[in-house]
């Protein structure tokens, strides 16, 4: 329980710390928010939990193909925030990101990598 414990403290310290990094630097919160945090978190809590290493190189190959076509969702955002406001901007930016990985993932099947 109290691995759990903190496994959930260690990772809501780092989003609190991406939070504050935004509020005093734009670009600061952004560098630190791009970075693969939660991937590396995520790797790290597998590994001390005795995960196979051909598990984590899976994880990280599948985050590398489920990131890729979600990028375009941060060029609509910013785009669509002053023209529509910031929920439906939010709401229309997650879309392309998900229609982004749908048509990935079925462009994907040509070369035999499943996605789903």
């Amino acid at each position: 329980m109290v691995w759990l414990i903190t496994k959930y403290a260690l990772t809501a310290a780092l989003v609190v710390v991406i939070g504050e990094a935004v509020r005093r630097s734009d670009k600061l919160g952004g560098l630190i928010g791009a970075l693969p945090w939660v991937t590396v978190l995520a790797l790290i809590w597998m590994h001390v939990e005795g995960q196979s290493t051909e598990k984590l190189a899976r994880h990280a190959e599948y985050t590398l193909w489920y990131v890729l076509p979600t990028l375009p969702m941060f060029v609509a955002f910013p785009w669509l925030l002053p023209r529509w406001g910031f929920w439906p901007a939010l709401a229309a930016s997650a879309a392309v990101g998900l229609l982004g990985f749908v048509l990935f993932a079925l462009g994907l099947r040509r070369w035999g990598i499943e996605l789903w």
